[in-house]
C-alpha cells in the first residue's frame, strides 16, 4: 500500500521531533531516558557516623533524596582527603554521569574548579570556598550564628569564667565561629575569656581529647568545638564540666554535660539546588544561609540548662532571624585593644569570608 501525502508528512514531523529531542539531550547533558533519575553525588570529608559536620550533611543528602523520590539518586563518597587524589573522586562521578557534584568540604576547591571545567555540562557545588564558574556554584551556613549563640549559654553557665574552643584547622571560618563564641559569651559575662586548641585536623578523636583536656586542666569549665567528633562532650562528661554539640545534637554522648547544640539542616540548600536543576532553571549561586533561612539552630539543650537561659538564647535567636541582632555588629575590638568595629556599624560579609584577627577576649595567637 503506497504512502499517503498525510503519512509522509507525518514521519517527517516525528523524525525533526526526535532530532529536536537529542539536540537538547546534548545541550543540556540530560540523560536521554526521560523516566532516569537525576543523580546526585557527595563527597566527604570524614565518615558518615562522625556525629559532626559530615553526619549533618548526609542528613542532608537523605532529606533531599526523600523529597524528590523516584526524580533523584544520591550517592556518596566518605573519607576523601583535601589533597590531589580529591580530583580524581571528583572526576570519576562526572564521567559516570553524576549530574551534579557536592563538594562538602574548603580543601576540595582548586581541584573541583579544574574538573568542572572539563565537564561544563555538570554542576558543580562546593562548600565553604569561594571560587566559581559557569557551572560552578558555593554553598555554606553561617556557622557562626551558632557559635554566638553557644557563647551566649556558656557566659550564663560559666563559674571560672574560662571557655575553651578545640578548634581544627586555622582558616577564617573557624577563627570566625572562635570570635562569634566569645562575642556571645561576652554580651552577657563580659569578664569571660577564651583559649582554643588546635588539633589540625577535621576529625581526630584523640587529639579533640587531648586538646579538652589540656583546657581542662587550665581551669575551663566550658568547652565549644570546631571539630566533628563526639569527643569533647564526653571528655567533658567524664571531667564534670560542660560542652556543647557543633553541627549535631551530641546529647546521647555529652549526657548532662551537654548544654545545647549548634545544629546545622543542609537540606534547605541541597533541596533548592536539586529543585532548580530539576526545573532546568539552575545558575551559578553562592549560598550563605544562616538561621533566618532554617539552615542553623540552637536546639537540644540538656538538663542543665536553666529555662531562662535557654529562653535567653531563643531570644537571641529570633533577633538574628529577624534580621535585629548581627553578632558582628559593634563596638568590637581585636585582642590587641584595637578597634575592628565602631559602634552600630557591623562587619560585611567580605570581611567575614576572610576573617583572620582574635576578638578581645580571645587569648593565644593565631596559627601561621
Amino acid at each position: 500500500m503506497p504512502f499517503s501525502l498525510h503519512r509522509l508528512i507525518s514521519l517527517r514531523a516525528l523524525r525533526r521531533s526526535a532530532c529536536f529531542a537529542l539536540a537538547g539531550v546534548l545541550a543540556t547533558g540530560a540523560v536521554a531516558v526521560a523516566d532516569e533519575p537525576l543523580k546526585a553525588g557527595f563527597i566527604y570529608i570524614g565518615p558518615t557516623g562522625d556525629h559532626g559536620w559530615t553526619y549533618a550533611h548526609d542528613q542532608g543528602r537523605k532529606a533531599a533524596e526523600a523529597k524528590f523520590a523516584g526524580k533523584v539518586q544520591t550517592s556518596f563518597i566518605e573519607n576523601v582527603p583535601e589533597t590531589a587524589d580529591s580530583e580524581r573522586v571528583i572526576r570519576d562521578l562526572a564521567q559516570k554521569g553524576t549530574r551534579v557534584i557536592f563538594a562538602t568540604s574548603f580543601g576540595y576547591m582548586n581541584q573541583m574548579e579544574k574538573v568542572a571545567k572539563a565537564y561544563p555540562n555538570t554542576v558543580f557545588m562546593h562548600a565553604t570556598g569561594y571560587k566559581t564558574a559557569k557551572n560552578l556554584g558555593t554553598y555554606d551556613v553561617r556557622t557562626y550564628e551558632g557559635a554566638y549563640l553557644l557563647g551566649v549559654v556558656a557566659g550564663k553557665m560559666t563559674k571560672t569564667g574560662k571557655l575553651g574552643v578545640v578548634a581544627s584547622i586555622p582558616i577564617p571560618e573557624v577563627i570566625r565561629n572562635i570570635d562569634a563564641f566569645t562575642l556571645g559569651a561576652r554580651s552577657v559575662n563580659p569578664k569571660v575569656t577564651t583559649r582554643a586548641v588546635w588539633v589540625n585536623s577535621w576529625f581526630d578523636p584523640g587529639k579533640e581529647r587531648e586538646a579538652a583536656l589540656a583546657m581542662i586542666s587550665q581551669g575551663v569549665d566550658v568547652l565549644m568545638q570546631n571539630t566533628d567528633s563526639p569527643a569533647v562532650v564526653q571528655t567533658a562528661l567524664e571531667k564534670g564540666v560542660m560542652a556543647f554539640g557543633w553541627d549535631s545534637d551530641m546529647s546521647k554522648f555529652g549526657g548532662k554535660a551537654h548544654l545545647a547544640a549548634s545544629v546545622l539542616n543542609w537540606s534547605v540548600i541541597y533541596e533548592t539546588v536539586l529543585g532548580d536543576v530539576l526545573a532546568n532553571r539552575w545558575k551559578t549561586t553562592q549560598y550563605w544561609w544562616g538561621v533566618k533561612e532554617g539552615a542553623v539552630n540552637i536546639e537540644d539543650f540538656g538538663p542543665a540548662t536553666p529555662a531562662d537561659v535557654k529562653k535567653l538564647a531563643e531570644e537571641r535567636r529570633d533577633a538574628i532571624k529577624a534580621g535585629k541582632l548581627h553578632p558582628f555588629t559593634g563596638p568590637i575590638k581585636d585582642q590587641t585593644g584595637k578597634e575592628l568595629v565602631a559602634a552600630g556599624k557591623t562587619l560585611d560579609d567580605g570581611y567575614l569570608h576572610g576573617m583572620n584577627v582574635y576578638v578581645e577576649g580571645v587569648e593565644g595567637s593565631i596559627p601561621k
